[in-house]
This record gives C-alpha cells, structure tokens and sequence, in this order.
C-alpha cells in the first residue's frame, strides 16, 4: 500500500509537470507567433486607429472618396488592375503567415511531445531504481526478521525448558511439604490465631465444638424473640393509628352534617324572606297600578305652567 502511494504521488506529480510544460509552451507560442497586431481583423479593434487614420479626402483618385462627393462614380473601376493585384499580393502574404504559423506550431508540438517524452521515461526509470532499492530493502528485512525470529524462538524453548524443570522442582517440594504439615494431619491448633485464641485463621480452620454451637443457638433463639416482640409492638401501634384514624373519620363525618343540616336550615329561612319580600314587592306593584297611578292629569294642570314672568 505505501509503494503504491509512492507511485501514485509520483505519477500525479508527472502529470502537473506535464500540464505546466504545456501550458508554457503554449503561452510562448502565443506570445511569439500569435501577437494582436498580426491579426487580420486587428484594424477593427486598434486603440490607435484614429491616430493612423487617413484624411478624408487626399486627392481625386482617392479611392474612399463616396458617391455624395462626386469624386468617383460607380461602374467606373478605375483600379481594378491595382486592387486585384493588391488581393493577390495579400492573399498570398497571408497563406505564407499561415504556413509559417503552422510549421512553428508543428515545430513546438514537437519539442512538446519530446520533452514530454524524456520526461517521461526519466521519471519511469527513477520509478524503477526506487522500487528496486524497495525490493532490495525488503528483502533485507525479511532476513533480518527470520534471524531474529530464529533466534527469540532458540531463547524461548531454553526458557521453557528452564521453567519445566523449576516447576517440577517447586511442585515435589510443596507436595512434600503438604504431607507433612498440619493441614493433611487437621491438627486444631494450627487454626489459633497468634493475635488471641478468640480469634482463627479461616484457611486452617475445622470447624466449632459444641460449646461454640449451643451460644450461637441461644443467640438466634434470642434473636427470633426479639423480633417477635418488635412485630408485636408495631402489630399494637398500627392498630392504635387505625382505631385514631377510625375516630377522626368519624368526628369529620359528624362535622359535615352539622354543617350540611345547618346549611339546610340557612337556606329554608333565606326562602322564607325571599316569599315574604316577593309578596310585599306584588302587594306595591297592585296599590301603584291600581291607586298611585289611575288619575291622570287633564288640561287645567299643564295650563297653570308658564303663566308669570318668572
């Protein structure tokens, strides 16, 4: 992968060598052969035209002269001889530029297309040379490996070899020594522990005797009462919420049909005073329909306004 990255870069770095080379030969050959002022059409588009313009008129045989000077007249062709000849002359000039324009473009697509040539086989022979020194780099570290490979492998079995023999050693030495220590013969006092005998070591020791076993038995029998007791006590406690809890329902449902009956009565009276208060307001409206306001006043009573000055 990283010589093919090798080739790559080199192939790309050809390729912008090439496009440059080109290019340049290009902007020269424009530069040489294609100027502006060699144009045929460059008369059209001189900034200095005005400057190298003609008069308007030089003589009468001025061949810019118009039909409205009456200078020259159509049908005439007094220069045709001239004018062909003139044609002539320049249509030839020009092949000749063309032909010389091409000949210099061939010429410089050739010198191109060498150049690119010997660049191109330079840089495909400097392509070669670096992957042979590669191939030869490579196989100078394939050997270099397979010595040391070789050589850690030698290392390796003579250290195995070496820890067999050490561990076989170890392995008769620790099966000798299990025999004949305490722990194949369970002797109990290798379980004391050296901080006190209230204290063992877990990995040599047998077991409890009976006396040990007894205590641990009254001390769950204890336990288990205890917990008996706890259960009995929170069994009273939470009777005593539910019986608290029971009451204070009941005082609070009390409580709302006081209050609900007193309601009742609040609002039996409230109608009591309402009737009462809409048989007066009938009772007024009869006496002003029918007494305050069944005279009604005639003429007489509106004549007794306006009468005096004031």
């Amino acid at each position: 992968m990283k010589q093919n990255d090798k080739i790559m870069c080199m192939l790309e770095e050809r390729q912008k060598n090439d496009i440059r080379n080109i290019n340049k030969a290009i902007t020269e050959f424009q530069k040489n052969f294609q100027k502006p002022e060699t144009r045929r059409e460059f008369d059209l588009s001189d900034p200095q035209a005005l400057k190298k313009d003609k008069p308007a008129r030089l003589s009468d045989d001025d061949p810019r002269c118009t039909v409205s000077g009456l200078q020259k007249f159509m049908g005439e062709d007094l220069n045709y001889d001239q004018r062909m000849k003139f044609q002539k002359e320049q249509l030839r000039e020009w092949s000749l530029q063309q032909q010389r324009d091409w000949k210099n473009a061939l010429a410089d697509q050739k010198f191109a297309d060498d150049l690119y040539d010997k660049n191109r086989i330079a840089l495909d022979q400097k392509t070669m040379e670096q992957q042979r020194k590669e191939e030869e780099n490579r196989r100078a570290l394939c050997a270099a490996t397979k010595d040391f490979n070789r050589t850690q492998a030698a290392e390796l079995a003579e250290r195995k070899k070496l820890e067999k023999y050490q561990k076989m050693k170890d392995d008769m030495n620790e099966i000798s020594s299990l025999l004949q220590g305490d722990l194949l013969s369970e002797n109990p006092e290798q379980a004391v522990s050296s901080f006190g005998r209230h204290r063992v070591i877990t990995d040599r020791w047998k077991g409890m005797n009976q006396d040990q076993l007894m205590a641990i038995r009254y001390s769950q029998q204890q336990q288990v009462l205890e917990k008996l007791r706890l259960k009995e006590e929170e069994r009273q406690r939470d009777a005593e919420w539910d019986r608290q809890s029971i009451q204070v329902a009941r005082a609070q449902l009390v409580l709302e049909r006081h209050q609900q009956r007193q309601n009742r009565e609040r609002r039996r009276a409230l109608d009591n005073i309402n009737a009462e208060l809409s048989q007066e307001q009938k009772s007024k409206n009869i006496y002003l329909k029918e007494e305050a306001y069944s005279n009604f006043p005639t003429s007489q009573y509106y004549a007794q306004f306006n009468t005096t000055s004031r």
